[in-house]
């Protein structure tokens, strides 16, 4: 099992890149970082910095999505990191949560997401496209490598990304759900002639090591309301009695709404609906023996990477923890 750490670009820029570059003196070997330009700093910028501080990081968002960019901009910006760092970028995308609610647009479609990640991927390796009724190609890309991995977790999401996706990033680690979400996900390859062990799965929560519970789980009740966004358009599309698990739908039946201005961080007022159980579920916390033992949970359904989520009190303690984690897994 591989392993991530996702931050979000809050300023200084530099912060971030100090703490990827401990990050991956600790062993883990992908820096992730929101990707939302109204709330938080540019990413693409920081990567730069960040590629040319670490020694073989693989960085990207978790993630971009459709809207915020012109896609053969998206393209061009990957592109550039690669050639400048040797390939060492993946593209984590989305329909959109944050970057397009805090502008006033609605998600993409995942017919737009799929055509998008065609796009993207076609530019960024070299190769030829139709942007409208136009052929593009990025004519200095030189063996360029990008994988899209895709995050998702309804029935037609989880179909498109066995469908074309490289990889598939879960934002939960509860392995009920996991389990549900990975097997769609290969059905979906299998039935389309694809490899289903060819995609990589990658699993992204917070983590946070310490003896703390009670303390450890408002640090991160913020992670619930965050999923709870997706999982409300879930319900709208399909219902409380669809087909997505109830371990995933249940604990939104007490939300009320949602104010971004406090997305992804500690003490989020908007979270306050999210239960003790379902941030046990969906995180991971408790002494190091206790992450352990969820990692090879997960690691028996497939999961090829876990990305943790660092947006706590306690983020180089919980680095230098999964320093010892790290090689329990690998």
């Amino acid at each position: 099992m591989d392993f991530g750490v996702v931050l979000q670009t809050d300023p200084p820029a530099r912060e971030v890149v100090r703490l990827m570059v401990a990050a991956e003196e600790h062993g883990f070997s992908h820096g992730w970082t929101f990707d939302s330009c109204v709330l938080w700093q540019e990413p693409f910028v920081i990567y730069s910095q960040i590629l040319a501080a670490t020694s073989a990081m693989t960085v990207g968002p978790m993630v971009t999505s459709p809207g915020p960019r012109d896609w053969s901009v998206t393209a061009s910006l990957f592109a550039t990191l690669n050639d400048m760092f040797g390939n060492r970028t993946v593209c984590g995308i989305g329909r959109g949560d944050s970057a397009h609610r805090v502008v006033g647009k609605p998600p993409s479609t995942l017919a737009t997401l799929r055509d998008a990640m065609h796009v993207i991927k076609e530019l960024a390796e070299g190769r030829e496209v139709v942007l409208g009724e136009t052929a593009v190609r990025i004519p200095w890309v030189r063996d360029g490598k990008l994988e899209m991995w895709m995050a998702g977790y309804g029935p037609k999401a989880l179909r498109t990304v066995g469908e074309h996706a490289d990889g598939f990033i879960l934002q939960t680690a509860d392995p009920a759900i996991a389990r549900w979400t990975i097997g769609s996900v290969r059905d979906a390859a299998r039935a389309a002639g694809r490899d289903p062990e060819g995609i990589t799965i990658c699993v992204a929560a917070p983590a946070y090591v310490g003896s703390d519970v009670a303390h450890q789980r408002e640090q991160l009740r913020w992670f619930g309301g965050m999923v709870g966004n997706h999982v409300a358009d879930l319900v709208s599309r399909y219902g409380e009695s669809g087909p997505v698990p109830r371990e995933l739908t249940d604990y939104i039946a007490g939300r009320e709404g949602y104010d971004y201005a406090h997305h992804g961080r500690a003490g989020n007022p908007s979270t306050d609906f999210v239960p003790d159980e379902i941030v046990d579920r969906f995180c991971l916390l408790g002494p190091a023996e206790a992450h352990v033992q969820r990692l090879q949970e997960l690691a028996a359904l497939g999961v090829d990477q876990f990305s943790l989520y660092l947006m706590h009190d306690q983020r180089e303690q919980t680095l230098q923890a999964y320093g010892k984690v790290i090689p329990a897994l690998t």
